[in-house]
């Protein structure tokens, strides 16, 4: 292995696989709309429900108890019958949100490119012959 292979292989290991381990925790199907719901929280359980177009009751629930083990959000029980339940984001996941925030208006302004994009690569592939 040539030095060249190795200092990028290091380089990859040190700056991706953070970058990797995050994502694969908070860019789940369902995460990045609770984190999105919940910012404007307190909120309850139904209110992400109904707010998290698609999502099971099942699936909400496991990601709720997945994002608050990873410390993004706390989830407060009060004594009422029945109880209520309320979640809200950590300071941590209130950072994140503002570079969700971030992330989802690129995604508008360039939703157009890269849907122009993709269909002048698949118009030249159609085209090319095939050569892996």
């Amino acid at each position: 292995m040539s030095r060249s292979h190795t200092r990028v292989a290091e380089a990859v290991r040190d700056e991706a696989c953070p970058v990797t381990e995050v994502l694969d925790r908070v860019a789940g199907k369902w995460s990045i709309g609770i984190l999105i719901a919940a910012a404007h929280g307190p909120v309850r359980f139904t209110e992400l429900e109904r707010a998290i177009n698609g999502i099971s009751r099942r699936m909400l629930t496991l990601n709720l108890r997945r994002l608050e083990r990873d410390g993004l959000l706390i989830r407060t029980v009060h004594p009422t019958v029945p109880p209520k339940v309320e979640y809200n984001l950590t300071p941590m996941a209130r950072e994140l949100h503002a570079s969700l925030t971030g992330l989802v208006g690129w995604a508008e302004r360039h939703r157009s490119a890269i849907a122009e994009a993709r269909a002048a690569y698949d118009t030249a592939a159609e085209q090319r012959p095939d050569t892996h």
